[in-house]
């Protein structure tokens, strides 16, 4: 038998997802595997000689890669206005706040209490290998609150693992959601007496990241890892019996906007529980120009989908869309004018090609995803590309409406500069935010109100209203370590703002059992019902979901 322990971090292994029910139909064999939810588990397999393929390998078991969404906010969402209420006085006592990101410095007297000690339950630091992981899960160390408090009390020194991609996201956000009031600073996070714990992802394996041609310097995190992350805080809540705000500031650019992806399933399924609020940033994509918008007009018409491809690009991959029964067929097309006609013989074929002057190498897949509708995926993936312009030209093989989407990866996933030509700012919201029960937080400007021009636009691909409602996203201030304090922009500041206005909700609706049946569902709800309005704008619209900014009443 392999060493799971081992396997989790070993680029000998491949991470599959795969749904339980499958697992009933596998014989025991030399593979490990880690439970993620109620759905669905990790499987680790050694590789043997194997390398991931398109085509061997369904899209639906490999872990796809999440980066991070970050590029006056308290007074512009109205908290303080709650806090300083005579009749509320929240401030998130009694309520865990849950982050799953990157680096945490736990150190900070931000997150301790007025004597010194912790305000942090625990720890799971999936990098770290040198002690105890959590009770059900392989890997990592868990720290628990005695232990960060007699670290506290010796050295101060942080526990924190001394990683390439440490660059303050992660304590700058459990800040802005959580972090204690610094009147030197003039900072305070929205929810200041709330209990805290973070996981702290592991890198992506780098087979994972040279199969989607992910920069090295690029930190991202495997889907897997994401939901455990999501796993362990709800066992974590249900343990101490706190009710439970989740802070999600990851996203990608892979996936349909349908709220189908694995990680998604996760969120729905701890989004519904009762005493459980769940924020998700947008993303930052909508002036990216990497999201196309098709639409052919009949069953013999055609359309070319035109890829500006910028030197340096070592790789791409671009996933095409389309709601069943729409089929569709591609031919891709160099700068140079060689074609590649990719024949969809069935469903699942696999086709390849080596473009004969360019020397780059695509291969195309058709795939029919998705349990219940089998909805289209072309799957095309560049491998060395030179640079140009490249065509794909779409053609109809079964029409419906002639919509489809075209995705490209997000900033900073890729070598260089590749955008669509004729792209289009809508459904831009990255995944996992097109999830349907969690809170979708876009991004505003709090010193004029007008929206940030990167904050991810909707609807989703299946017409589902996101974003749901926005937050403060641009110059907010806050602490990246050793007592410095900067300010930052992005969606995931907006989604941290949000998280701790959640906690604020689950301390009146279930610390003081004004409404304890309360899951994320009724808590945006409270929040749709107190938004500020334009009344210049309609409502809901796709760059501020179903309300305006989220301000107090």
């Amino acid at each position: 038998m392999p060493d799971c322990a081992e396997a989790v971090y070993s680029n000998d292994y491949f991470d599959f997802l795969a749904p339980k029910e499958y697992m009933e139909d596998i014989p025991p064999g030399d593979y490990c595997v880690q439970e993620l939810d109620e759905d669905f588990v990790v499987v680790y397999d050694e590789m043997r000689g194997r390398t991931l393929k398109t085509g061997e390998f369904s899209y639906g078991v490999i872990p796809k890669c999440f980066g991070l969404l970050n590029n006056v906010a308290l007074g512009e969402s109205g908290i303080l206005k709650v806090r300083d209420q005579p009749n509320l006085a929240l401030t998130g006592r009694g309520v865990l706040m849950g982050f799953i990101d990157t680096d945490f410095d736990y150190t900070n007297p931000l997150f301790c209490n007025t004597d010194g000690t912790t305000r942090v339950e625990r720890i799971w630091n999936q990098e770290d290998r040198s002690g105890m992981p959590p009770k059900g899960f392989l890997y990592g160390t868990e720290f628990t609150r005695e232990q960060i408090n007699a670290e506290l009390m010796r050295n101060r020194d942080s526990m924190t693992a001394k990683i390439p991609y440490a660059d303050g996201h992660g304590t700058f956000l459990a800040a802005l959601a959580a972090g204690s009031e610094d009147f030197g600073n003039q900072f305070s996070g929205a929810a200041p007496n709330c209990d805290i714990a973070f996981v702290q992802l592991k890198r992506a394996k780098q087979y994972l990241k040279d199969f989607y041609f992910i920069p090295d310097e690029t930190p991202v995190f495997q889907e897997n890892d994401i939901m455990a992350g999501i796993r362990y805080l709800n066992m974590l809540a249900i343990e101490l019996r706190k009710p439970l705000s989740v802070c999600i500031a990851l996203g990608t650019n892979m996936g349909n906007r349908g709220g189908g992806s694995p990680l998604a399933n996760t969120l729905n399924e701890i989004s519904n529980r009762r005493q459980r609020c769940v924020s998700v940033a947008c993303g930052n994509e909508a002036d990216k120009r990497h999201h196309f918008l098709g639409g052919i007009q009949g069953q013999n018409a055609q359309e070319h989908v035109e890829i500006s491809v910028s030197d340096g690009v070592e790789g791409f991959i671009a996933e095409m869309w389309a709601m069943a029964p729409e089929l569709y067929e591609v031919t891709v097309i160099s700068p140079t004018g060689e074609r590649f006609r990719a024949l969809p013989t069935a469903p699942g074929s696999h086709t390849e090609y080596r473009f004969l002057f360019e020397g780059t190498f695509v291969t195309v897949d058709y795939l029919l995803t998705g349990a219940a509708n089998r909805n289209e995926l072309i799957y095309i993936r560049f491998d060395k590309p030179i640079p140009g312009v490249w065509v794909v030209n779409v053609s109809v093989r079964n029409f419906a409406d002639g919509v489809y989407h075209v995705w490209l990866p997000m900033t900073d996933m890729i070598t260089g500069d590749v955008i669509f030509i004729r792209s289009n700012p809508d459904t831009t919201i990255t995944v996992p935010s097109d999830a349907e029960a969690p809170i979708t937080v876009a991004g505003y400007n709090g010193v004029d109100g007008s929206i940030y021009f990167e904050s991810g636009r909707g609807y989703t691909a299946t017409n589902m209203i996101k974003p749901d409602i926005a937050a403060p996203a641009v110059d907010v201030y806050g602490p990246v370590g050793e007592g410095k304090f900067e300010t930052r922009s992005g969606t995931s500041v907006a989604a941290a703002i949000t998280a701790g206005a959640g906690a604020l909700m689950l301390e009146w609706t279930g610390v003081r059992r004004n409404d304890i049946s309360a899951t994320t569902a009724n808590i945006k709800n409270y929040f749709i019902r107190g938004a500020m309005r334009d009344d210049s704008r309609e409502y809901p619209n796709r760059e501020w979901g179903d309300c305006g900014n989220i301000v107090s009443s």
